[in-house]
């Protein structure tokens, strides 16, 4: 019953912390009542997020815009500037009533409008909406201008007293320099509220919810109080603090929120804020013709032009990254992309496998010695070895000798094909075809301007033809000795045009094992690589799946999962498999409502991102399978890095969240081990077994230990233990 009205509840409270571009909700239980400082101003506020968001419910709207603030938190500004300046009534409510769904609409229009860009409607909507309504109010003769103003004490009596009374006070006369002074009543003037009280609670709520937000608000708000001492403005506490906010939200906008923060988002920040300034100014004196107040358009304006600029780059060049998920919390976007891009740097838009079944060498890499030379470098040849290295046997006068002649050779990734070669007679061993260079050839096209090409192919061995949609690892023809090609071996290249003397593309294979000089590791252990380029002696095969593997981990829509669980209150726990709306693949826990985001592989799983209960069985789940590959390799080892604010204590941070934007001390790691086995057959029943470690300069802090078990039909138990946690949990 809760979730099935979570876009009601979350929604009102997110109305609230959006405003700071935050969805935590202690946040929300500060800001809350801060709009009730002034009782009627909170009401309306109130009134207004419930009107929008039921209306949005009802017209139909993404419930996941609704829930997240993403409407609400608009009218809730307009709502608090009404319950400011008017006074309180019937005529006051149905205003409102007509207020928040047209603000409602103004928001949905924006987001169509510059949407489009990806851009965000910000708080433009609560602009326009409450100078279109106080402009028309000038001839609403029933609608009073509020006179409350002294009797604000009143109301505050009312809700609590003398007590109340006497701390607003108290904290209103601290004495305090005015620039601290100012700073408070910027913060409370983003909620309508003129206090220091009201900055004081705001300020606690953005340390709460962001150490980067509030040290942001700090670096925005006193760059524009040295630009106007230094320019000579005009600068006094009751006008500054009014526009004062426009300078510590976009701070937090381009410093952290929209822009990953590090050294260069801080520099940025105190380059646009006197922009900020200089448009707060002028249109001050523009707006004053018409009696309106400037509001948050400064920050709307700059922040809109800024994120729009940068969309225009060729390069990187000033450090500013955008965000690629939205977190909501400028340590999430900073840890979770930083994560991200240590994980999946190298990663391939269109993921290549190599083409072939089983090991073969690379006889020639990029910038080769023979062929690959210039426009053509990124390259390689490849040929199959036996035990001594040979790459023939007897004594290799015929191409049937050579051991890779007449093997499979495979779509390296899902396509078309686009070109075909399949008349040209395989040469005598030592002979080359000049006049026909590339010899029988298949061409595939698997994204625009994206091409694979198989060249020195078997007479007549082709499968495919032109236009015939592929499968990656479909065989496609025959490796043979056509061509430019004295030995029989086969020529892989990837290219931006279709053609078959198409200059070579650089581009990376993914997922495969090598040994280095075509020897295998220590112990006989090959290497996984998951995003590489191939190199000369490198003995290289793709990750083959194994049964067991791939029954007990891979994750497709649909799928449950069910668990006993010992060493926990809820003794079963069910899982499934889901798709949302934006084809996030993710496992979800119906006992707890937590969700556990994965990227899909054919040849590996990698978990991304947690959301929800920590102390669920489902979060131990995500630690242990982090990173799993399907193949089976005796004794391998993976390892890998967690996003830190996914293991560490929230709370535990403060230190590190400030300093992470340009220094992180602490670390957490993932590693994987697979059990050792001697026979080549790949077992059906094995053990992995694994641990995290949370780590500060490199010293180890606390680690978990954990297990899974495995059999034909797939995983059985999962273990893990630590200090404070001890599970056993066997699939149903």
């Amino acid at each position: 019953m809760l979730q099935k009205y979570e876009w009601f509840w979350k929604g009102f409270l997110n109305s609230y912390t959006q405003i700071f571009f935050s969805d935590n909700k202690g946040f929300a239980a500060i800001l809350i009542p801060v709009t009730f400082l002034d009782f009627f101003a909170g009401l309306f506020g109130m009134l207004s997020v419930l009107f929008t968001n039921t209306a949005a419910r009802l017209i139909g709207f993404d419930p996941m815009k609704i829930r997240r603030g993403y409407y609400g938190f608009n009218s809730l500004l307009v709502g608090l500037g009404l319950g400011i300046y008017y006074e309180p009534g019937i005529v006051l409510l149905i205003l409102l009533v007509i207020a928040a769904i047209f603000t409602l609409f103004i928001s949905v229009t924006l987001e169509g409008v510059i949407g489009k860009y990806h851009l965000p409607h910000l708080s433009l909507p609560f602009v326009f909406a409450l100078w279109l309504l106080m402009l028309s109010s000038r001839e609403f003769y029933a609608l009073s201008l509020n006179e409350r103003g002294i009797y604000t004490l009143n109301d505050l009596y009312v809700i609590g007293g003398h007590t109340l009374v006497a701390m607003y006070e108290w904290w209103n006369q601290l004495d305090i320099p005015s620039v601290f002074r100012t700073y408070f009543l910027s913060l409370g003037a983003i909620l309508f509220q003129f206090s220091v009280l009201s900055g004081i609670l705001v300020a606690f709520g953005l340390l709460i919810y962001s150490r980067i937000a509030f040290t942001l608000s700090f670096l925005g708000f006193f760059a524009a109080w040295c630009f106007y001492n230094i320019i000579g403005a005009d600068l006094t506490e009751a006008g500054y603090s009014y526009v004062g906010f426009n300078y510590i939200l976009t701070a937090i906008a381009i410093g952290g929120f929209f822009i990953i923060p590090n050294v260069w988002s801080y520099f940025w920040v105190l380059l646009v804020v006197p922009m900020v300034s200089i448009v707060t100014i002028s249109l001050g004196s523009v707006l004053f013709v018409f009696q309106l107040p400037v509001y948050a358009l400064p920050f709307n304006m700059v922040v809109l032009i800024f994120l729009y600029v940068l969309k225009f780059r060729i390069s990187n060049r000033a450090g500013l990254h955008t965000f690629f998920v939205q977190r909501n919390s400028p340590e999430r976007n900073l840890y979770s992309w930083l994560n991200y891009r240590e994980r999946f740097a190298g990663r391939a838009e269109t993921p290549v496998r190599l083409p072939f079944f089983g090991e073969w060498i690379v006889t020639q890499g990029h910038s080769g010695p023979y062929t690959h030379k210039n426009d053509w470098k990124y390259a390689w040849d490849f040929e199959m070895v036996d035990e001594d290295g040979k790459t023939f046997s007897n004594q290799g006068d015929y191409p049937e000798d050579y051991y890779c002649f007449n093997k499979p050779v495979t779509a390296p990734a899902d396509g078309v094909v686009e070109e075909v070669i399949d008349d040209i007679e395989d040469n005598i061993i030592g002979k080359t075809n000049l006049e026909q260079n590339w010899g029988n050839t298949v061409i595939i096209k698997h994204a625009d301007d994206f091409y694979s090409k198989m060249s020195h192919l078997r007479k007549q061995s082709v499968k495919v033809r032109r236009g015939d949609r592929v499968r990656q690892g479909d065989q496609v023809g025959l490796c043979g000795n056509s061509g430019n090609s004295p030995y029989p071996h086969l020529h892989f290249q990837l290219q931006s045009t279709p053609y078959v003397g198409s200059k070579t593309h650089l581009h990376p294979v993914s997922n495969y094992y090598y040994c280095k000089n075509g020897k295998k590791n220590k112990g006989g252990k090959k290497k996984l690589v998951e995003t590489g380029i191939p190199e000369k002696d490198d003995l290289v095969s793709n990750i083959q799946a194994n049964a067991s593997l791939k029954r007990a981990f891979q994750l497709v829509p649909g799928k449950i999962m069910e668990f006993e669980a010992e060493g926990r209150p809820a003794k079963r726990v069910r899982w499934e498999v889901k798709v949302d709306n934006y084809l996030n693949r993710y496992v979800e826990c119906e006992e707890s409502g937590s969700k556990a985001y994965f990227e899909p592989g054919p040849a590996m799983v990698h978990f991304v991102h947690f959301e929800g209960d920590r102390a669920s069985l489902l979060y131990y789940y995500y630690l242990a399978a982090y990173k799993i590959s399907f193949g089976f390799e005796s004794g391998q080892r993976l390892t890998d890095r967690f996003a830190l604010n996914l293991v560490f204590n929230p709370n535990k941070m403060f230190l590190q969240d400030l300093a992470a934007p340009f220094y992180r001390y602490l670390t957490a790691t993932y590693e994987l081990n697979y059990p050792e086995y001697n026979s080549h057959i790949p077992p059906v029943d094995m053990e992995l077994t694994g641990s995290v470690h949370k780590k500060a300069w490199n010293r180890v802090l606390g680690q978990w230990q954990f297990r899974f078990r495995l059999d034909s039909k797939g995983l059985r138990e999962f273990h893990f233990s630590g200090k404070d946690v001890q599970i056993k949990a066997q699939c149903v």
